[in-house]
């Protein structure tokens, strides 16, 4: 039996638009999407912002409720048993909410092990176990007002896995993280897994799904576009290369020039700084630089590179099918 299991999952939220003339608006945030989380696995949902990611995670906690379809954690029902959900997940979610800053690391612990049940003769041992885990053991008597972002998410994860749940959901943990935190806290959630963890991450960054996860959900507009490993993922629109070439300003005719050389399958243009970069992904064995070069002539061209597909290229590649 799988851990975590979506079938047909559906969301639907009711809004409204209009400044003048209100009216009543439907939108799909997730639809019909079914996937299966197996025991020990961290398992990503990744996509773009408003993509349903947080959404599923939400249905899944029994934060909210589906309006079709089903979903269930450890052979419990989301809807028919939310108690029993609730007392074996963890929920862990990106930002600064949900700590009492004027309490010490230590304080927001006890305060949410009783929250928790956990038994009073238990509790300064799980603390202690807890900080270790996370890297704040001898910083948990300052006030959380003091700690840095990467602190405050790590004692989030603590907080999280104070009933020591089997199953955990990380939604974004390391959204607006500065490098060494969010490197930091990457370490942190991979040791979760080698102590027996199931965790289900949400995140857009790719290479954080690509270094984390055992597989991956690429959602597009509340769908799974496509599923497996990093590396089949990476296969599956492999197969070429990726060519990279910096240009001082491009018009989108010289793009859909580009686009229309043989052997090439995609043209994705990234802003960088000052300087445009041309994304060209190829079929395999073909050689289509000096075409593309020749259609960029009377443009200042930079530096041209190659490189091999990642996963963000494939990413890209599977949304835009």
């Amino acid at each position: 039996m799988a851990v975590i299991e979506a079938e047909e999952l559906r969301r639907t939220y009711r809004t409204t638009t209009g400044a003048l003339r209100r009216r009543t608006l439907d939108v799909e945030a997730v639809r019909g999407v079914t996937f299966a989380v197996e025991r020990g696995e961290l398992y990503g949902l990744l996509g773009p912002n408003g993509a349903g990611k947080t959404t599923i995670i939400k249905v899944l906690v029994t934060l909210l409720l589906p309006t079709a379809g089903s979903a269930r954690v450890l052979g419990h029902d989301v809807v028919r048993d939310v108690r029993e959900v609730r007392r074996r997940v963890g929920f862990v979610f990106g930002g600064e909410r949900g700590l009492y800053e004027r309490l010490s690391g230590l304080d927001n612990l006890r305060y949410f092990a009783e929250l928790y049940g956990v038994p009073a003769r238990e509790q300064g041992r799980r603390i202690a176990e807890l900080l270790d885990l996370v890297g704040l053991s001898g910083r948990e008597r300052e006030r959380v007002e003091g700690y840095s972002r990467g602190m405050r998410q790590r004692l989030h994860i603590a907080r999280g896995l104070m009933h020591d749940p089997e199953v955990l959901f990380l939604d974004e943990p390391t959204l607006g993280l500065d490098p060494v935190g969010a490197r930091e806290l990457r370490q942190t959630v991979a040791g979760l897994t080698e102590a027996g963890k199931t965790l289900l991450l949400t995140t857009h960054y790719m290479f954080e799904a690509d270094a984390l996860c055992d597989r991956i959900a690429v959602l597009s507009r509340g769908r799974i576009v496509a599923e497996g490993t990093p590396r089949a993922l990476k296969e599956r629109v492999g197969g070429g290369r990726v060519i990279e070439v910096e240009v001082f300003g491009i018009g989108e005719e010289r793009v859909d020039a580009l686009r229309a050389v043989g052997g090439v399958r995609s043209v994705a243009v990234e802003e960088r700084g000052q300087v445009q970069a041309l994304v060209v992904r190829t079929d395999a064995g073909v050689e289509v630089t000096p075409a593309l070069l020749a259609r960029l002539a009377g443009t200042t061209i930079g530096r041209v590179s190659y490189r091999e597909p990642t996963l963000e290229d494939a990413y890209v590649a599977l949304v835009e099918e």
